[in-house]
């Protein structure tokens, strides 16, 4: 598998995880009262990141494998 396939679920595992995360932390203030912490758009900048990473998959494999 190479870099660009194996990274994909990779960014999408932690953008999942991320999001997770700040969803937790901001429902946890919530329920004590506090401030909510500022949202940061992790899913927009995952699917982004997915995007590139599967752009640069096709690229290298119609390259690779090229006559």
């Amino acid at each position: 598998m190479c870099m660009f396939c194996a990274a994909i679920p990779v960014a999408a595992t932690a953008g999942i995880t991320l999001n997770g995360k700040q969803i937790e932390a901001k429902k946890k203030a919530e329920s004590a009262g506090a401030e909510k912490p500022s949202a940061k758009p992790i899913m927009q900048i995952t699917a982004g990141v997915i995007v590139v990473l599967m752009i640069g998959s096709v690229t290298y494999h119609t390259l690779t494998y090229l006559p």
